[in-house]
């Protein structure tokens, strides 16, 4: 390298600091594994730089240039060899290991950058000069060629200089460079001129020609380099405009949950995962729709036929998905359809603002309009429709073109012509479902072939009574079998009536001793709506307070893990990265058949009303029943109450049921008072109030609760807080509260009350889905004892308060999906008892707070899809030493790739993205 180190442009010095720099680099590059990656390529820039120094010195030293054009990169220099010997020095065990490995690397791709630009474009510049001064001398022999030259000269320099700006802004770069080719299209057109006066000149505009090749190839490199940069400015926008895009969705679905969650979606529900037998009847039933005269298709069976797998079939049919181009809606109807609300939902699903019906008659004629709107083939399907719900079916028949509507009903509508009816399933498939429900599908030889022959023809070839009966048996020693055999009756068994299915499937329910609190569970479920999804957090609540007092929710889910595996009850998981051992059911939900529903209901009902443990109560506008009209004892544990959208709240509150433990509250007015005799439960320990209408309801008489003194938990859903707020309510024993999408808006924060001394003891609180939360009062961080805190999909939230500190005793932080949250406070170092901190989906968090090492207890930190989440991580993050689980995505996996080494136990668990809201639609 020492020739290159004298005279011109280079100078001693420039080839002095570029000689020991490169030496230095190729001395220590195989030492450092640390820098590898950078030192390799800072060695590689420099061995392609040399040739270029050599030539541009050789013609440097004849035109005898000053040193100082190259000291700033001669300073560079010096200061990269200081630079690789100190990376040469740095040291794993350090404990700011990762900060300098971090700042070290940076600085060495700089002075890569810095070297590589210096050789791309100042010594080109230079190059470029020299050939020009070089003509200058040439060229003497006319003014004219020398006037043209000097100004595409200066055109060039220009145009290089402003190229070299171009990585920096491209927009500039771009409008500079068609400049630059419009000024050498100018000056090509004079040299062409100049060509005709003179040889001298032709001879020189070759030269120059040669020169302005070198810098059309430095242009096109240029010009490369440009697209690479706009190539990924374009990238940088697509993820830009995809996060916009998930921003809208987020907001999108989350203006529209309250419409969808807990009323009937219009989605098609998904399949379950194992089907057997419905092939032909799909293929038969799509025959019968798609012919040309059908308008209307009823689809008829016994209860537990799989009536509603069928059209869930035919609605993810891609034959079907094709003729009605995703026009397909689904409609449960059930036994006591509200038309508006059915209607309200078709308008929602269809992405329309929703309007308020003035009646029935309002609604049906908007449909008909929006159904015209649309335009396309239509494909409507009614689920469920009772027999006392026929005339329904007439409403929705209007004179479309290419629109049709298809039924499930158990009874068989005669004036309608077009009727499918739908058989139980073959031998050989009822077989093969009840080996699967049984877990029989390794081929387990201790059960006699004979006797599942038995069973199955038993069940009479209805999917639901195989499902449930084969779930009660799975994993059953061969005796039970047997004894089951004996005690149900042999031959054909095809059910006459639903009353007979339903005395079929309660003999499933003959649990052993040490599982016959399951029967308790079962019947339970039919407190709530049909075909509504039951919350799973509202299920463990009542069981938890009903059959495990003083236990916490871990028996109860464990239960309800059990009756799911029994095919009794249908557990829907949304969360794909759900953690063990949290007991976090928050965002699950249950479901159930209707006939199991029924069966519920029916076991619930056989004694006289005095005598019941459970007492479900179903009104249709104001018709109390019998029974209540008078002074009536209640000495139930569990009371449900359901109400309809023409309910007035008119009470007959000469009602006593100082036993009941548990109270279910389901009601679809916009406006609901609680009844006067609960402030007489003095054993209430859990109230569940759900508002199944579509708008919030205003919830009064909420004072009532004062005079419950064991009352511990209460669940609120789409209730509005604009009075409950400034009403005094002393609950002592109140340990957790769940809000689900309730309009809570600035009614905390305005609250007259001093919500901490109402609830004392509080030690969870549940707020999901309530969209109109921008920020928490600081009284909510006054409530020291604490432990489980869970704001999650709440998408105005932007922050949360300093003084989220104060809560010592918290465990569990869930702020998943608020999608306006920007950072934790720093003061979150200060909950030292922290296991559990959740901000997944968290869209808007930059950066994890600095001293968050200081939660020296975090056990589990779920940090999934914070997309703007892309710098280093906190250095402190080495102090979590308790740190067993991380959840994230795979770019946020990469954050913690430097801190690996530091922990001994910790899995980094990449989820997959999943941001559909399939979870919505009924299952």
């Amino acid at each position: 390298m020492a020739d290159l180190a004298s005279g011109g442009v280079v100078g001693a010095a420039f080839g002095e600091g570029f000689a020991i720099l490169h030496d230095t680099v190729k001395h220590v590059v195989g030492q450092i594994i640390m820098f590898k990656s950078e030192l390799k390529r800072l060695e590689s820039t420099l061995d392609g730089v040399a040739p270029m120094v050599r030539e541009i010195e050789e013609l440097s030293q004849a035109l005898n240039f000053p040193v100082k054009e190259t000291q700033s990169l001669v300073e560079q220099m010096k200061k990269g060899k200081e630079l690789v010997l100190k990376c040469s020095k740095i040291k794993r065990r350090n404990w700011n290991y990762c900060v300098k490995a971090y700042s070290y690397s940076n600085k060495l791709s700089k002075l890569n950058k810095a070297i590589e630009k210096f050789c791309q474009v100042n010594l080109i510049v230079q190059n470029t000069r020299n050939g020009l001064e070089t003509l200058t001398l040439v060229s003497q022999n006319t003014k004219i060629g020398l006037k043209a030259l000097t100004g595409v000269t200066q055109n060039t320099g220009i145009g290089l200089d402003t190229l070299a700006e171009v990585n920096h802004n491209t927009t500039i770069g771009l409008e500079t460079l068609a400049e630059v080719n419009h000024n050498t299209r100018i000056g090509l057109e004079t040299l062409a001129e100049l060509n005709q006066n003179t040889t001298i000149g032709l001879e020189t505009l070759a030269d120059v020609n040669y020169t302005t090749r070198v810098g059309l190839e430095t242009l096109a490199e240029v010009n490369h380099n440009t697209r690479i940069g706009l190539e990924t400015l374009t990238e940088v926008n697509e993820n830009k405009r995809a996060l916009n895009l998930v921003l809208k969705h987020v907001e999108s679905q989350n203006s529209n949950m309250k419409k969808k969650y807990g009323t009937s979606s219009c989605a098609v529900p998904k399949l379950r995962d194992y089907i057997v037998g419905f092939d032909l009847h799909l293929k038969e039933l799509k025959r019968e729709l798609l012919k040309e005269e059908v308008s209307v298709l009823i689809v008829t069976a016994l209860g537990g036929c799989g009536k509603t797998t069928l059209v869930k079939m035919l609605g993810w049919d891609e034959e079907i998905i094709d003729i009605y181009m995703g026009n397909i809606f689904f409609v449960n109807v059930s036994k006591t359809p509200n038309l508006k609300v059915i209607v309200q939902n078709l308008f929602s699903y269809n992405g329309d603002e929703c309007p308020e019906f003035q009646s029935d008659e309002d609604a049906i004629n908007q449909l008909e309009q929006l159904l015209y709107q649309i335009g396309q083939p239509i494909l409507l399907i009614l689920d469920d429709v009772w027999p006392e719900s026929e005339s329904l079916i007439d409403k929705f028949k209007f004179n479309i073109p290419n629109y049709k509507i298809v039924v499930t009903s158990r009874k068989a509508f005669s004036r309608f012509k077009f009727r499918f009816q739908l058989n139980p399933l073959a031998h050989e498939d009822a077989m093969r479902l009840f080996c699967h429900s049984a877990s029989m599908q390794d081929g387990s030889s201790y059960i006699l072939e004979e006797d599942m022959e038995k069973i199955v023809r038993y069940c009479g070839g209805l999917p639901i009574a195989l499902e449930v009966i084969g779930g009660s048996l799975c994993g059953q020693p061969v005796e039970v079998w047997q004894s089951k055999v004996m005690g149900w009756s042999e031959g054909h068994s095809i059910f006459d009536s639903d009353n007979e299915v339903l005395a079929r499937l309660q003999k499933c329910l003959d649990f052993s001793a040490d599982k016959i609190i399951l029967k308790e569970y079962f019947m339970d479920l039919g407190s709530f709506p049909e075909d509504q999804r039951i919350p799973a957090t509202a299920l463990i609540d009542v069981w938890t307070e009903l059959h495990e007092s003083g236990k916490n929710d871990v028996h109860a889910i464990a239960n309800l893990h059990e009756l799911n595996s029994r095919n009794l009850a249908s557990l829907v998981m949304k969360r794909k990265d759900a953690e063990e051992g949290s007991y976090y059911y928050n965002e699950e939900f249950v479901t159930q058949h209707d006939l199991l529903r029924e069966l519920a209901i029916q076991l619930s009902s056989q004694k006289p009303i005095i005598e019941r443990t459970r007492l479900i109560v179903d009104i249709r506008e104001n018709n109390l029943p019998d029974w209540w009209m008078k002074p009536q004892l209640i000495n139930a544990r569990l009371l449900s109450i359901s109400t309809d959208e023409q309910f007035s709240s008119s009470w007959c509150n000469d009602i006593q049921a100082p036993e009941v433990e548990a109270l279910i509250l389901n009601f679809r007015t916009t406006n609901y008072t609680l009844p006067e005799f609960v402030k007489n439960m003095v054993k209430l320990k859990v109230m569940i109030v759900t508002n199944y209408g579509f708008f919030p309801a205003e919830l009064s008489n909420f004072q009532l609760l004062s005079s419950l003194p064991n009352l511990k938990r209460i669940r609120l859903e789409k209730v509005s807080f604009s009075s409950l707020c400034n009403t005094l309510v002393q609950l002592r024993s109140l340990k957790k509260i769940s809000l689900f999408m309730c309009n809570i808006g600035q009614t905390f924060g305005n609250s007259t009350i001093q919500v901490s001394d109402s609830f004392p003891n509080l030690m969870e609180i549940n707020i999901d889905y309530c969209n109109d939360l921008v920020e928490l009062p600081t009284w909510l961080c006054e409530f020291l004892h604490l432990k489980k805190l869970n704001i999650t999909n709440c998408h105005k939230l932007s922050e949360l308060p300093e003084e989220i500190g104060k809560l010592v005793n918290l465990e569990e932080l869930r702020l998943r999906s608020c999608t306006e949250l920007s950072e934790l406070p720093e003061s979150t170092r200060s909950l030292h008892k922290l296991r559990i901190l959740d901000i997944s989906d968290c869209l808007s968090i930059i950066k994890l707070p600095k001293h968050i090492g200081e939660l020296h207890t975090l056990k589990e930190l779920h940090m999934k899809e914070c997309l703007r989440l892309r710098k280093q991580l906190p250095s402190s993050i080495i102090d979590l030493k308790q740190l067993r689980l991380v959840v994230c995505d795979e770019e946020r996996a990469k954050l913690w790739e430097p801190f690996e080494e530091f922990f001994s136990n910790l899995k980094v668990m990449k989820a997959k993205k999943d941001i559909n809201l399939n979870w919505l639609s009924k299952s």
